[in-house]
């Protein structure tokens, strides 16, 4: 288990991995189809496009949050979920 003060970079790593291994795959697929090869392609993409997207989601992840709630209307007290 990790210290609370490290929430949003465990976060930021459990997400940028999830998101990197379905769109790299995807794309792969998409791109050059399933062969012999596209494990070895789809590696070298994930390799890659990891810390893009860690990064991405480090500094972009806040304003995502602060525009989202704002986006947002405010809890009623009474209301239930």
């Amino acid at each position: 288990m990790f210290p609370a003060r490290y929430e949003r970079y465990v976060f930021t790593t459990v997400m940028a991995l999830l998101m990197v291994f379905v769109m790299t795959m995807v794309i792969t697929l998409i791109n050059t189809g399933f062969d012999a090869g596209f494990f070895a392609r789809w590696a070298q993409a994930f390799v890659m496009a990891f810390p893009i997207a860690y990064g991405a989601i480090l500094v972009f992840g806040p304003v995502a949050r602060k525009v989202t709630m704002a986006l947002m209307k405010p809890r009623q007290a009474d209301q239930a979920g």
